[in-house]
């Protein structure tokens, strides 16, 4: 019922594509990432409360139409359902049913509660297609309120130094994460990047409660943020930017720290174990959730979890999407 092209993973029954790779007609988004939401559609599906971050990503083209998680809508022949996928604000799985069967098919998800977004909920489903970001056993994650105790002792420790704590993560979905677990546990305003402050204005229009923040523009000239929380994205690591916080401690968050050797290679001096998809232990649980008699991975280290099912007895497949796409016919 699905199958990738030039645009990406295309649904014929229903004539549109889930997250497409180029502009496409009509475009069920699951999240406005930027590897899964692009502009140019002429029709964009996506739940409601992922809307205004999805407008602000992709633009004022195309026609947007807000989705209500758990309520299906028609699409060409097929019956498609959006259910929340845990990831960021307004992230969802998308169910497609046919006569041919019915399909669940992840963008990014995670099974850790999060208070800006929705928990995700499972779905019965023939085929499950799964993101694999972190399909290796070795990728297990603490728990939230460990690593959140973590940042604010590694804050502390800065405070009592007099040193800026730049601490870097995804200016969408992380940094709203962040924001809104240190809401009444922040010492003091914490100081944005300004690519964080519009995004993070989305969420707030929402009403996600986050702690107090300022944009780094706004401060005073000579001003040298001693013992503050500054977040960046990883961008802006190693840039002319950064002048701005002598003696500073960097951080990142991130589920790449969960491989120390990855911190020391990216430079940074602390690394905080906190991702916003699903570990080892969630996506095998989530196999067994969804119920599906089939399982194709996609999105990563697909091919280690698709051994390990089929070991379990479960028919399943890894698709190397980005490959396949580049060798497809144009749409």
């Amino acid at each position: 019922m699905l199958r990738p092209d030039a645009g990406g993973l295309y649904c014929a029954a229903g004539d549109f594509w889930i997250d497409p790779l180029k502009p496409v007609p009509r475009a069920v988004i699951t999240h406005a990432h930027a590897d899964h939401a692009r502009s140019g559609a002429g029709e964009y599906f996506t739940a409601r409360e992922g809307l205004p971050v999805l407008a602000h990503r992709v633009g004022d083209g195309g026609d947007f139409n807000a989705v209500d998680y758990g309520q299906p809508f028609e699409l060409g022949e097929t019956r498609v359902t959006l259910f929340p996928a845990g990831h960021i604000l307004g992230s969802a799985t998308v169910r497609v049913e046919s006569e041919h069967g019915t399909w669940g098919v992840s963008g990014d998800f995670k099974r850790a509660p999060d208070p800006t977004c929705a928990l995700f909920q499972p779905f019965d489903c023939d085929v499950w297609m799964t993101e694999c970001t972190f399909g290796l056993p070795v990728y297990r994650w603490p728990a939230t309120e460990q690593v959140v105790g973590e940042v604010l002792d590694w804050w502390q420790d800065c405070i009592d130094a007099g040193r800026p704590a730049v601490l870097f993560c995804y200016a969408l979905g992380k940094a709203q994460r962040l924001l809104a677990e240190l809401a009444d546990r922040a010492p003091r305003p914490i100081w944005l990047h300004g690519a964080m402050q519009p995004l993070t204005e989305c969420y707030r229009e929402q009403g996600i409660l986050m702690a107090d923040t300022q944009t780094v523009s706004e401060a005073g000239k000579g001003y040298k943020f001693s013992g503050d929380l500054v977040l960046a994205p990883p961008s802006a690591a190693g840039s002319p930017w950064m002048r701005r916080f002598p003696r500073h401690s960097s951080g990142f968050v991130s589920g790449w720290m969960r491989i120390r050797g990855n911190r020391r290679r990216r430079g940074y001096d602390r690394g905080f174990v906190m991702s916003d998809h699903a570990d080892w232990p969630d996506l095998i649980r989530t196999v067994t959730d969804m119920q599906a008699e089939r399982v194709i991975t996609i999105h990563g280290s697909g091919e280690a979890l698709a051994g390990y099912l089929r070991e379990q007895g479960i028919a399943a497949e890894s698709w190397n999407l980005r490959a396949t796409l580049s060798r497809s016919e144009p749409a």
